[in-house]
C-alpha cells in the first residue's frame, strides 16, 4: 500500500503537531508536510517529487491566507485537482460558501479535543481518498 502523502497549511505550530499526531493515529500510512503560510505551500507543491495527495488548508495566516491560496492553486492545472480541506477555528457559514465557490472539498472546523480531531480526520481521509 502506497503512502498518503498529506499538506497542512497552518501558521500555527501546535496545530501543526497536533495534526500530525492525529493523522498518524487516523492512518498511518499518511505522510505529513507542514507548511507555516501559502506562500510556504506553493512553494512546496512546485516541488513535484511530494505528489501530495490531500491538502488541508488554514485559512488565517500571515503572507498569504487560504483564500488566496486556495483561489491560485484551482488556478493551476497541475494543483487544481488535489482536493482542499479547509481546516479551520473560524464557525462563519460565509467562509464555508465562500471556499466551496473556491473549489474546496470540505470545510472542517478545529474540534477542541484531540479523539474529536482523529474521528473527524478518518472521516475526511475516507470521503477524500477512498
Amino acid at each position: 500500500m502506497t503512502n498518503k502523502v498529506i499538506l497542512l497549511v497552518d501558521d500555527d505550530i501546535d496545530d501543526q503537531e497536533l495534526f500530525g499526531e492525529a493523522m498518524s493515529i487516523a492512518d498511518s500510512s499518511a505522510v505529513c508536510h507542514f507548511a507555516s503560510d501559502g506562500e510556504e505551500g506553493l512553494e512546496l507543491l512546485k516541488d513535484n517529487s511530494m505528489d501530495v495527495q490531500l491538502i488541508f488548508l488554514d485559512l488565517n495566516m500571515p503572507k498569504m491566507n487560504g483564500k488566496q491560496f486556495l483561489e491560485i492553486i484551482k488556478q493551476n492545472e497541475q494543483l487544481e485537482k488535489i482536493p482542499v480541506v479547509i481546516f479551520t477555528t473560524s464557525l462563519r457559514e460565509k467562509d464555508g460558501l465562500e471556499t466551496a465557490a473556491l473549489g474546496a472539498a470540505h470545510f472542517m472546523t478545529k474540534p477542541s479535543s484531540f479523539g474529536e480531531l482523529v474521528k473527524q480526520l478518518e472521516g475526511v481521509l475516507e470521503k477524500a481518498l477512498g
